[in-house]
């Protein structure tokens, strides 16, 4: 992908990276979005620490593909600053391009070639050395080497997501951007996608995830932010996000408040306040 003509972000800036091994792997301050009197961005702020999956929730139309596309230099935000990996969304959108990649809401593979074709493909357009090589050390580290040559037309929905992800870790971006990797898979499928996830992060990878699924939030995400209504309303770990309610009922047994509660519980009280 490529753009053109730079663009500039009113407002505000934030000061270059001496380092991109430093600091946070994604910074985000203030961002702002509108589409004519449609505010979908409204203020928005986090930071990303590196290596960690960092888990953006919200229902549909909360803005999360929105920030994705400006932190991907895909779209212009009206104010507010964001660095990726050191790197400035506007004044260095090249370097975010070769910092990060992007899995979006549908599989983007070719189902006539097989999945071994469709990773070598990619290298090649890396222009990297030993494109079979890569590869196969791909279809390894995702457990698709038994399907490698089989055409990915015959994969199922998971084994389609896990060669998409795959993909996109041609080249080794530190950063990758998942915008709801899991949407309309089965829940097999979606498990391969989780376990996929968190192999990323353990390798050192630092993954952004959207999803409106509040139990795939809950599984693997290091920090959870709740985007509501152009806002961020709760950022933190799924323990401390858990202390904004009342502690456990106990009854005939404990039971511990889920992701699913705090999301609706600070979700209504945001409603509320906006109402007043």
């Amino acid at each position: 992908m490529t753009l053109r003509q730079p663009f500039m972000l009113a407002g505000m800036s934030i000061p270059p990276a001496t380092d991109q091994a430093q600091g946070p792997a994604i910074h985000v301050q203030g961002l702002e979005k509108a589409y004519k009197e449609l505010r979908v961005l409204r203020g928005v702020d986090f930071e990303v620490a590196r290596g960690s999956i960092f888990a953006l929730l919200g229902s549909n139309g909360a803005g999360k593909t929105t920030v994705v596309k400006i932190l991907s230099t895909l779209l212009k935000a009206d104010a507010g600053a964001a660095r990726v990996n050191g790197f400035d969304v506007v004044t260095e959108a090249a370097g975010v391009r070769e910092s990060i990649s992007l899995t979006g809401q549908f599989a983007a593979v070719d189902g006539i070639l097989s999945g071994r074709e469709n990773l070598v493909l990619i290298a090649r357009l890396w222009h990297l050395k030993d494109p079979g090589g890569i590869a196969d050390e791909l279809l390894r580290r995702f457990a698709l080497t038994e399907a490698g040559n089989r055409k990915v037309a015959t994969y199922s929905g998971g084994m389609r997501r896990r060669l998409d992800i795959a993909m996109s870790l041609v080249g080794n971006p530190p950063v990758i951007f998942l915008d709801e990797p899991t949407a309309g898979l089965d829940p097999q499928a979606r498990a391969e996608v989780w376990q996929a996830v968190k192999e990323l992060a353990q390798g050192g990878t630092t993954v952004l995830l959207t999803t409106q699924y509040l139990d795939e939030a809950e599984q693997f995400a290091d920090r959870i932010a709740i985007l509501h209504e152009g806002r961020i309303i709760v950022n933190g770990t799924l323990a401390e996000l858990k202390q904004l309610l009342p502690p456990a009922k106990v009854e005939y047994v404990e039971k511990q408040p889920s992701l699913e509660d705090v999301f609706f519980a600070v979700v209504g009280h945001a409603g509320e306040d906006d109402k007043e």
